[in-house]
């Protein structure tokens, strides 16, 4: 758009996405509110990320996780508490537990990302959140560590589509000189989602029972699963409209079959033998489908990890983001209780909740507005990635070595506000090193790669560490110690060659003369619609 338009402000640009109601798939029924516009897109998608952590953090909430059963060499025993304490889980399941999501994870999002160029993407973020909303319920409704494994699998295929799709929708509609803020702002959900899940889960766990959280989440997810299916669905930038593809492929079918047919005009037959051939047509289309649709994109997906792992701006980005998650995963689940246990915390949930959720937000914050005043580039974004980074884990080390809980707060305070900065510059590089329609799955693998090899493992492995060394403070500096490693790794991102690929050309992008031919939407007209490309 700005390349249409080099002489337009930014302030110009900010105005209208104010005001200005969102772009639509043509495909959908031609009624849509004006009131969604891409300030209310990113408020919506901001409350749904926030939904999705809070389950994280409750889940490790000492009110929910809970804790086994203990008994004192006289004799006296107490019983346990949570899920730990109901099902007598071990550290190693209780870690387990964590990261059972990431299996769902794992196996749905290059699914969700792949189903994205022919489906539309803002259709399948509903189906999903309508299984997430479901497997919560099911994990309210579990009876033994099996039932509620299998549950939180499913919460992962759920989130799926979700965390694959979202991203590229916040970075297409936001205004061209703030969109790592935007990022930023969709990012800050993430701490402060879980930091919140922390206290929530402490009280409910506390007041209720730790059921009643999963049941309580499920309450607030499915009005935005419905949003999601009765919307008018949006387009992203890099992919033809559903019903283009559609009418071409069906146009490519029949051709064929009509010149090969013989049309008799005889006592007004046309019209029936018109039909038949359309109906033939039909079939065949369906056939093909079902025998090489599968095929080609199963095709298409290779090319395009190809594509990924070839990229070693991606690459290195991605590494660095998995030894940071791999800290981060850990902290957020085992934090609590290594606070209650080192500092002797009576109220660990309400502590680390409220410094998670104040250094998440201002630090996730300020990582965007830093990136974006920096100036956005790829390059700038690893500087910031790798300074923060290293920056962050002297602070964090620094506070474990402290024995006063007075030593420890500032310290690991401001070490995870630090930490926190990186959110917006590493998926800024993730949407930016790669082509408009290569975005979703870029996402998805960045997000499966940060889980299985980050939190994924971290939260069972610091569980096996600890029954090892028996000491939390042992524990936790060996963990902190990965954050340099993280930092050395998007060190090297500064030295690579790096382009900006956002604006680059692309196989899947509408053409000036489909837009044309496109309904105009929300009352708009035909000329808006190709003077405004970057708004489809």
């Amino acid at each position: 758009m700005d390349s249409l338009h080099p002489n337009r402000s930014n302030l110009e640009d900010e105005e209208e996405m104010d005001t200005k109601p969102l772009k639509h798939d043509d495909s959908a029924p031609t009624s849509s509110p004006s009131w969604f516009t891409p300030k209310r897109l990113l408020s919506i998608f901001c409350v749904i990320n926030m939904i999705n952590y809070v389950d994280r953090g409750a889940i490790a909430s000492n009110g929910v996780n809970g804790s086994l059963g203990t008994c004192t060499d006289g004799g006296t025993c107490t019983s346990g508490s949570g899920i730990q304490g109901e099902f007598n889980l071990s550290n190693f399941e209780d870690g387990v537990l964590s990261s059972a999501f990431m299996v769902g994870l794992l196996v749905a999002s290059p699914i969700f990302a792949s189903l994205s160029k022919s489906h539309n993407p803002f259709r399948l973020i509903g189906v999903g959140l309508s299984v997430w909303t479901l497997a919560v319920i099911g994990c309210g409704c579990s009876f033994d560590f099996w039932s509620i494994t299998i549950c939180r699998m499913l919460v992962g295929v759920g989130e799926a589509s979700f965390i694959s799709l979202a991203a590229p929708f916040i970075d297409d509609h936001a205004p061209a000189a703030q969109k790592t803020a935007w990022l930023a702002t969709f990012y800050m959900c993430i701490p402060a989602g879980v930091a919140l899940g922390y206290v929530y889960g402490g009280l409910v766990g506390d007041y209720l029972n730790w059921r009643f959280a999963f049941w309580v989440e499920a309450i607030f997810m499915l009005p935005f699963a419905v949003f999601g299916f009765v919307m008018k669905p949006l387009q992203l930038k890099g992919f033809s409209p559903i019903e283009s593809k559609t009418s071409s492929t069906s146009v490519e079918i029949a051709s064929p079959v009509i010149e090969d047919s013989e049309v008799s005009d005889i006592n007004g037959h046309d019209a029936v033998r018109v039909e038949g051939i359309m109906a033939q047509a039909s079939d065949k289309g369906s056939e093909s489908e079902g025998a090489f649709g599968i095929m080609n994109r199963f095709s298409r997906f290779s090319e395009d990890m190809k594509v990924l792992l070839l990229d070693k701006v991606y690459v290195v980005n991605v590494l660095g983001y998995i030894a940071y998650n791999f800290v981060i995963g850990a902290y957020s689940y085992w934090g609590p209780k290594a606070g209650y246990n080192i500092y002797h915390m009576s109220d660990a949930d309400l502590l680390f909740g409220g410094i998670t959720i104040v250094c998440g937000i201002f630090g996730t914050l300020s990582g965007g507005f830093f990136l974006d005043y920096m100036g956005a580039t790829i390059s700038n974004a690893f500087k910031l990635l790798s300074g923060a980074t290293f920056l962050g884990a002297i602070f964090c080390f620094s506070a474990f070595c402290f024995r006063s809980l007075y030593g420890f707060i500032p310290l690991f305070s401001m070490g995870e506000l630090l930490v926190f900065v990186t959110q917006a510059p590493v998926n800024y590089v993730c949407l930016h090193c790669v082509k408009p329609s290569m975005r979703p799955l870029a996402m998805a693998m960045s997000t499966v790669s940060i889980h299985i090899f980050g939190d994924v493992p971290s939260s069972p492995l610091v569980g096996v560490l600890q029954d090892y060394v028996n000491n939390w403070r042992e524990t936790a500096l060996i963990l902190t110690s990965i954050l340099f490693i993280a930092a050395g790794i998007w060190l090297i991102g500064i030295f690579l060659k790096s382009v900006d690929k956002f604006n680059e050309g692309d196989e899947n992008e509408v053409s000036t003369v489909e837009k044309a031919n496109m309904k105009p939407l929300l009352g708009g007209n035909r000329n808006e619609m190709i003077d405004d490309p970057g708004e489809a």
